[in-house]
């Protein structure tokens, strides 16, 4: 009887094996990510002027509605619509004729008038010696002054007649009162106009007017830093000297400077606003009625203000934040009270100190305390340099 040797069970080798495996990988810890790489800026300090806005529209300094003083048919139209016409340029004729004849007729009969005073002015100075001699009666005498009277009063109200004609002739040629760019026409040639009718219409633009809306706060915020409007609102001083600013619709800046020549009797009880209108050059007649621009003034400087890029700061249900990097590379994620935006810069007022670095790419993968490894990024103060064209001016108007 032949014995066979058992062979040892695969099973009972592998469990050693596989614990001791386990073990070996428990012993291996995986290592910690490294920490994130973030762009960081320090914060700019400068002076910034204080700016406000509203949105204005334009309006003619004079806007005259020309409308014919006689009812007639338009028989010409000698404007070119659009453009500009002067003081006394005819705009429109209108059919002559009938008030031509018209004319002539009240001529024949102050003509017809003055014969006949001339004839009772004859027979009284004939009569007086005769009735001084008894010649005559007194009452012959009296009658002849009477008709030289009423001669006279006939001559006077011919004469008058002949003035009404006279201007009606005259107005025939509808004129420009004022110098201004004429607007489309309203009336054609061959329509029958009268003094209701508005054939077009003559804006002076140069200058040009814009009026514009601010709160109660802002217009006495604007008094408390210049003063009453008596003695800001000078109209007849140099309008280039004045503070505002235009922004057209296109964003650029209109070259030319303008200053406040009205502020309204009072403040509409809807709108807590008030109505203020300014005064700007407008050589060339760029500008024209029914614009819309924004109205710009410095109110004020605010000194040492605090910027920080505008992507540097996030918002979180109406709360602000930024990420400062301190000395330790550790982030502390900082609560601020943004100001008003200078170009693509946003003013802090509240929550950061001068020499503040903080993260302006790559806010999203960090969390406070965490460590990170800083990179310099572009200086904030380049892009603070895209906002000191436009606000310049401003900046110089708030010094005063």
């Amino acid at each position: 009887m032949r014995l066979h040797a058992r062979r040892p069970s695969t099973r009972w080798l592998a469990a050693p094996l596989a614990a001791v495996l386990v073990t070996a990988c428990a012993k291996k810890e995986a290592p910690p990510p490294p920490p994130p790489a973030v762009e960081v800026a320090p914060v700019v300090q400068k002076d910034v002027p204080v700016i406000q806005e509203w949105i204005g529209s334009l309006d003619g300094f004079v806007n005259a509605e020309i409308r014919p003083q006689i009812e007639g048919y338009v028989l010409k139209r000698n404007y070119q619509e659009g453009f500009l016409v002067h003081a006394g340029e005819a705009l429109f004729e209108i059919d002559p004729r009938q008030f031509q004849a018209t004319y002539d007729q009240a001529s024949g009969t102050l003509s017809q008038y003055e014969a006949t005073l001339a004839n009772a002015k004859t027979t009284v100075a004939r009569y007086r010696p005769l009735a001084a001699q008894k010649a005559i009666s007194q009452q012959e005498l009296d009658d002849a002054e009477t008709r030289e009277r009423t001669a006279q009063a006939n001559v006077e109200s011919a004469r008058a007649s002949l003035e009404k004609a006279k201007l009606d002739l005259n107005w025939t040629k509808v004129v420009s009162p004022i110098d201004g760019i004429a607007g489309i026409a309203k009336s054609q040639v061959g329509d029958l106009v009268n003094r209701m009718t508005v054939m077009t219409t003559v804006s002076q633009v140069d200058p040009i007017k814009v009026n514009f809306n601010p709160s109660e706060q802002e217009y006495l915020a604007w008094v408390a830093k210049h003063g009453p409007p008596e003695k800001t609102l000078r109209a007849g001083e140099n309008l280039e000297k004045g503070p505002l600013q235009l922004i057209l619709a296109d964003g650029s800046v209109f070259p030319h400077h303008g200053r406040a020549i009205l502020v309204g009797r009072e403040v509409d009880v809807k709108t807590g606003t008030i109505q203020l209108a300014g005064a700007f050059p407008n050589p060339g007649n760029l500008l024209r009625p029914g614009q819309y621009a924004k109205v710009r003034v410095a109110m004020d400087v605010k000194k040492g203000a605090i910027l920080v890029p505008q992507r540097a700061v996030s918002e979180l249900q109406g709360s602000y934040q930024v990420a400062v990097v301190g000395a330790d590379n550790k982030v502390t994620i900082k609560v601020v009270k943004p100001g008003p935006v200078e170009g693509t810069m946003w003013v802090i007022d509240e929550g950061l100190k001068p020499g503040d670095r903080i993260i302006v790419e790559g806010l999203q993968r960090v969390k406070s305390g965490m460590t990170v490894v800083p990179k310099e990024a572009a200086s904030p103060a380049a892009d603070a340099a895209a906002a000191e064209v436009p606000k310049a001016d401003a900046n110089k108007e708030a010094g005063k």
